[in-house]
């Protein structure tokens, strides 16, 4: 078949946050699926992209969605085949109602899409057979009512006329009544004669008015009776009555009564349901004997308002009569409001603006008139119902939204009918807040402050700093970050790390608390939201003392070429300070508190070591017995745990005078360490003898050709040649000389055989230095110095000095 499809646009409202409008489109039935219905696009003036942004989708209440959405082109198509018929049966027009949903902004469209009728269906009669009882008795002109036949179709497709064949006996006669309904009649034409036609046969053929047009046929079998000349007659032509919707089966509807002027079985009344339109069918039944018409099936108002009912009245002798029974359906509030959620997001942002649309509510009651009045409410205050327009609702944000107060919301909808009594109906969406990155990464401290002992492991866990993000999921991941700064000029990154993950802090190297006592620096906290928020804290490491370092003697200075020896006078008094041990250690604290103990002496009697100042004093008067040469070991420890220690050899010479010292100490062995220190030095200063040896002589013998090589230059290019000679430089003999005479003082020190000569003056301190090494007597080594030009200097003895301060040698052989 061809048809054509036609859209008018009815109304478009804009809205803040919807755009309401009307669309209408008419179709066929029967299309095929994937038929064309309109260009939804063109017709709403969108985008095909604003389509699928949006998850455009088609919304109905139908069970049944006859029609389908095309994004990609927007366009509607027929999902399903449609039948008018069994869609809306008689009710005209006949549409099909739905919503385009558009999401981001939330926005709805009304579309209409009316279902035209094609001459699909023929007329067709309840019964293909009917029989008749007539007698022949009946005069010409009587009439004789019909069933109709009924055509599913509508308009000029619907049923249009009747035609009876053969008309020789009977005629068709159709009366109009005064709904607009139509009575189908066969009237007699001549007078009936049994003996010559005990049977009739009928044709009745129902024609509609469609393109090509449809037929439907009835059989009419008409049996001659002998003489019953009166037809049964109703009471009322046309009866009414009204039933409540719901009201249980079997509830008495009417009586209908017909009476018989005859007598005997011609008067005898039987009552049945002649004909009714489809809705109808099954609705009701009547008592063929009393004409009580009873409810069989279940009245809805929603569904049928009233029915019309054909009652025929048939007398034993054959004749009928007729009437119509109209039954009205009251409405009753029996139905519940409809809630339906349009959209099924459920999810909507924490940063979303006042008045956002959060979802579309369809609200309807099938009830009629009040009963069908709907109001809606909503238990919370965060959000707002708004009436956008009839049986639709917007759930809107009405205040500001914050995830980290509540990430659900349970919003319970209801809706109340204005029935008496009420009726209601609830439903609860359970809407999610999605997190937004808002909250920075906050450290469960201001400020963080860690302790680690040195000699670490590298690689040792020293802290760990924790933060917290409020966000949720991606946002609320943080990552740890170490800040880039410098420790004493060295990057932080080379003494401690971060882990990225879990906050932990690593040394990366081996701390030396001699070294560095403390530092600091700063973690950042970021969080993986986008963009990402961050937060810093300042971590502060204190390095622990670690008793790593054994003390060190400082005085008197242990040397392996000559011996220093301190002088005891024989007169010396009880109590007499002798020397003092000096020692330091470069830990700290109880690591750094030092002892000193005698550990071993010639004689143990003859002296004391001060516990605390190191001090060596005499603890008994010196006599004449007590040995020149003495040798004391001092020990030195620290407090700590375990504790450390270092030794001293102290030389004590108890004598009066030089020549009984020397005397005494020419014997001191050699210290071992000092010929293995001395060989080395040796062998070292060998080479580099060697190694500046060998760089002297190239670069002489460069500078050599080089000078040659300028001079052939000269040469050749007759340039004059004029010597030069350095300011205060004379050439006497071939050999410069120094303008000025430079005066030296040269002191031998203790350590004279590691070194050649320092610069000195002349002590005052009474300290002997002596070479061991010396076999001559004391006349000898003074004259040696006599006539070398050195001189022995001596002075009284002073107090020694404290702890922590180095004591200068009290006597120095020095020469001038």
């Amino acid at each position: 078949s061809v048809f054509f499809t036609t859209w008018h646009l009815k109304s478009v409202i804009q809205t803040e946050d919807t755009v309401l409008g009307q669309v209408s489109y008419s179709i066929p039935e029967e299309m095929p699926i994937g038929s064309f219905v309109g260009n939804i696009a063109q017709d709403l003036g969108l985008d095909v992209t604003r389509l699928k942004s949006g998850k455009a989708r088609v919304f109905t209440r139908d069970s049944i969605v006859y029609v389908e959405l095309n994004r990609e082109k927007g366009i509607l198509l027929l999902k399903e085949r449609i039948d008018r018929e069994g869609l809306c049966g008689q009710m005209t027009p006949c549409a099909l109602h739905f919503q385009i949903l558009l999401e981001n902004p939330m926005e709805f469209y009304s579309i209409t899409v009316e279902i035209t009728d094609i001459n699909d269906n023929p007329p067709t009669f309840l019964t293909n057979d009917v029989h008749f009882n007539i007698s022949e008795s009946v005069l010409s002109g009587t009439t004789f009512t019909l069933d109709r036949a009924t055509d599913l179709d509508v308009g000029e497709n619907s049923l249009k006329t009747y035609v009876l064949k053969p008309t020789d006996m009977f005629s068709l006669r159709i009366n109009n009544q005064g709904d607009g309904s139509e009575n189908v009649e066969m009237m007699l034409n001549a007078p009936l004669d049994r003996e010559k036609n005990a049977e009739l046969a009928l044709i009745l053929t129902a024609v509609d008015g469609g393109e090509p047009q449809m037929t439907g046929t009835m059989q009419i079998h008409i049996t001659v009776l002998d003489a019953n000349d009166n037809a049964p007659v109703f009471t009322q032509s046309v009866y009414k009555a009204s039933i409540k919707e719901n009201s249980p089966v079997g509830t008495v509807v009417v009586t209908v009564t017909a009476t018989d002027a005859d007598h005997g079985s011609n008067s005898r009344i039987t009552y049945s349901i002649s004909n009714m339109l489809d809705h109808a069918r099954g609705m009701f039944e009547i008592n063929k004997e009393s004409g009580d018409v009873t409810l069989k099936g279940k009245a809805d108002y929603e569904k049928a308002r009233n029915f019309q009912v054909n009652i025929r009245a048939s007398d034993d002798g054959g004749l009928t009569g007729s009437c119509k029974l109209i039954v009205d359906v009251l409405d009753m509030n029996d139905n519940r409001p409809d809630i339906h959620i349009m959209s099924k997001s459920n999810v909507i942002s924490e940063d979303a603006k006042l008045n956002t649309v959060v979802t579309m509510i369809n609200v309807e009651d099938a009830d009629y008139a009040e009963n069908g009045k709907v109001h809606c409410a909503i238990n919370d205050n965060i959000f707002m119902l708004q009436s956008t327009s009839d049986k639709f609702y917007s759930l809107m944000t009405d205040s500001e939204l914050d995830r980290e107060r509540s990430s659900e919301y349970n919003i319970t909808v209801t809706c109340s009918d204005e029935g008496v009594p009420s009726l209601s109906s609830s439903v609860t969406l359970t809407l999610q807040i999605s997190d937004v990155n808002d909250n920075a990464p906050v450290f469960e401290r201001s400020s963080y402050e860690a302790y680690i002992v040195e000699n670490n492991t590298p690689g040792l866990s020293i802290f760990t700093v924790k933060a917290r993000d409020a966000d949720w999921n991606q946002n609320a991941r943080v990552s740890y970050i170490l800040e880039d700064s410098s420790v004493n000029g060295v990057p932080v990154s080379s003494y401690v790390s971060v882990s990225a993950d879990s906050g932990v802090i690593h040394a990366v190297r081996s701390f030396d608390y001699e070294q560095i006592k403390d530092f600091h620096f700063r973690v950042k906290a970021q969080d993986g939201g986008s963009p990402p928020l961050s937060s810093n804290v300042t971590v502060k490491i204190l390095i622990q003392d670690q008793n790593d370092n054994p003390p060190q003697v400082l005085y008197p200075v242990q040397t392996g070429g000559s011996v220093v020896a301190e002088m005891v006078p024989r007169s010396a008094d009880v109590g007499y300070l002798v020397t003092k041990v000096v020692a330091v250690d470069v830990d700290s604290g109880q690591n750094a508190w030092l002892s000193y103990k005698l550990q071993k002496a010639t004689d143990r009697a003859l002296f004391e070591v001060g516990l605390q100042n190191g001090e060596i004093r005499t603890i008994r008067q010196v006599t004449d017995k007590d040995t020149v040469k003495q040798r004391l070991t001092v020990i030195v420890e620290d407090n700590g745990q375990p504790s450390r220690s270092a030794t001293v050899i102290v030389n004590v010479a108890v004598a009066d005078s030089f020549p009984e010292v020397l005397s005494e100490f020419t014997d001191f062995p050699h210290d071992k360490e000092y010929n293995d220190n001395l060989t080395f030095y040796l062998v070292l200063a060998l080479a580099v003898v060697s190694f500046l040896f060998i760089t002297c002589l190239v670069v002489i013998i460069s500078v050599k050709i080089y000078r040659w090589r300028q001079s052939r230059i000269l040469y050749h290019s007759n340039l004059p040649v004029i010597p030069y000679y350095p300011p205060r430089y004379s050439d006497t003999l071939g050999t410069g000389t120094l303008q000025h005479v430079y005066n030296y003082e040269v002191c031998r020190t203790t350590d004279s055989r590691k070194s050649d000569c320092k610069f000195g003056g002349a002590g005052s301190q009474n300290v002997l230095i002596m070479d061991p090494s010396s076999t001559g007597t004391m006349q000898q080594i003074q004259a040696n110095y006599q006539s070398s030009g050195w001189r022995l200097s001596s002075s009284q003895p002073e107090r020694q000095p404290t702890s922590g301060t180095v004591p200068s040698p009290d006597w120095r052989l020095c020469g001038g």
